[in-house]
């Protein structure tokens, strides 16, 4: 029924690739053959605490309080423009998608030393504006995949502050990520957002949780900036 529906929806509006825009055959699917071709996977050995290509050194994420973190496409290309439709076009069905190219490649020692999915939570002013929350569908997407529950236990105090373009220094800086945890945390959490780039907001969640009680934090991303 799912797929009947969207074929005479695809009849009546033509589906366009969410990263390129140029027409798809299958409506069921958010990215052109050609996008999909071009994901920019991350292959070969990998530091697990920062996630970039080994060795790192000196690891970017040495003195940041998540334990490790992993994504299975470098933040370029058509996976960036993937990430960009979701957030900011509105391209829900991208959730699951990536959620699904998360779930079938993550380590399974990321997974199995988990008990928990934690979404990285959103400025709740931009929440609003968009009606959704971009980590909470992958999150919920990957707990669909890998049986683990999701524990919405974090949430972001004080004024926003926008992490999109600002420099490595500025989003590192003390106090510019006020995140909380509203109850106590699981002991062993998997953070959740859509993509990792200095670090900044997965180590303030990070200690977050281990100030709620966590022992373990690792994050799992969509993409990773290189």
């Amino acid at each position: 029924m799912h797929r009947a529906i969207a074929e005479l929806v695809a009849t009546l509006a033509p589906p366009a690739c969410c990263a390129c825009g140029r027409p798809v055959r299958d409506a069921t699917e958010p990215l052109c053959g050609t996008c999909r071709r071009g994901l920019p996977w991350l292959r070969g050995p990998r530091c697990p605490r920062c996630a970039l290509p080994a060795p790192c050194g000196p690891c970017p994420g040495s003195r940041l309080a998540f334990d490790a973190s992993w994504a299975p496409v470098a933040h370029a290309g058509s996976a960036r423009a993937a990430v960009r439709a979701l957030k900011f076009e509105n391209r829900l069905a991208l959730a699951d998608a990536m959620a699904a190219q998360m779930a079938a490649v993550a380590p399974a020692a990321l997974l199995e030393q988990a008990d928990a999915l934690v979404p990285v939570p959103p400025d709740r002013a931009r929440a609003r504006r968009r009606g959704f929350d971009p980590a909470a569908l992958l999150a919920r997407g990957l707990a669909r995949r890998t049986e683990l529950p999701v524990v919405p236990c974090l949430r972001r105090t004080g004024p926003a502050s926008r992490q999109l373009g600002a420099r490595a220094r500025d989003r590192r800086a003390a106090g510019r990520l006020r995140i909380e945890a509203s109850r106590p945390a699981p002991t062993r959490v998997l953070l959740v957002d859509d993509v990792h780039t200095t670090g900044a907001t997965l180590h303030a969640c990070a200690g977050a949780l281990r100030a709620a009680g966590a022992r373990r934090v690792a994050a799992i991303t969509y993409s990773r900036t290189l």
